[in-house]
């Protein structure tokens, strides 16, 4: 087995390192971070020991805290970095296309489970299930995006419609295309919805004309709008519940 062994020297390296890096590091640190997570409650991380585990799963040969707070730091926080642009994650020191993947997955995941909430029951007696889910989908985007939320006469969601995205501060949202898409799919009411990447939820004045000329044409096709929601990093802002429209 010794001559064995010499010969196949990486095969040897391979296993003496398994143990060390499968079983947890020398220090003991990421078997306390693992027995926090799964012991702990949803604050048991801080949010850069979330992104740190996920690197630690997908590269567990590398020490990945100082990763972790770097990307902290250029984003801005945990739903900075879970939302970033993947070539960009991909692209940041000691990143590459495995690390980014680890991390988008997880927004990807979390974009599903609240859509699935929101589908389960009426929208408008689900309206909180709603918020989390556009603040999780959009919030942090880098550009302005224009989705349409069209409901049937149950206000349950029969489709979650992206309009399309814009330039950095501005998408054209248009009356016709609006009505259009309400009439094919057959629906009662519709919910409108963009995001600011300025961060500010605060709606301008074209949100609220725009908003507006949809209601009026809508109203003579049979369909209502229930709400124009705006969406920042900031929070929302809800055009009916301001009294705007």
């Amino acid at each position: 087995m010794a001559e064995q062994g010499r010969l196949f020297p990486e095969r040897d390296a391979h296993r003496s390192n398994r143990t060390s890096f499968d079983g947890g590091d020398a220090s003991g640190h990421r078997g306390r971070l693992r027995k926090r997570l799964m012991q702990g409650g949803e604050d048991a991380l801080a949010d850069h020991e979330v992104i740190e585990y996920l690197l630690m799963v997908a590269r567990p040969r590398i020490d990945t805290k100082p990763i972790a707070r770097s990307l902290i730091q250029r984003f801005g926080s945990l739903a900075g970095v879970l939302n970033a642009d993947p070539q960009a994650l991909a692209l940041h020191p000691n990143m590459g296309d495995t690390s980014a993947a680890a991390l988008r997955i997880v927004g990807l995941a979390a974009r599903r489970l609240a859509r699935t909430v929101v589908r389960e029951q009426p929208v408008l007696s689900n309206w909180q299930a709603l918020l989390d889910y556009l603040h999780i989908d959009m919030a942090h985007l880098n550009v302005e995006r224009v989705r349409v939320l069209y409901l049937n006469t149950q206000n349950m969601l029969i489709l979650d419609h992206l309009v399309g995205d814009g330039t950095l501060d501005e998408s054209p949202i248009y009356t016709r295309e609006v009505v259009k898409k309400g009439l094919d799919v057959g629906a009662a009411a519709m919910i409108l919805v963009h995001n600011h990447p300025s961060g500010s939820p605060k709606p301008s004045r074209a949100d609220i004309q725009v908003t507006q000329k949809i209601m009026e044409a809508s109203r003579l096709m049979g369909m209502t709008v229930h709400d124009h929601i705006v969406i920042g990093r900031e929070g929302h802002v809800s055009l009916k519940a301001q009294g705007l429209i």
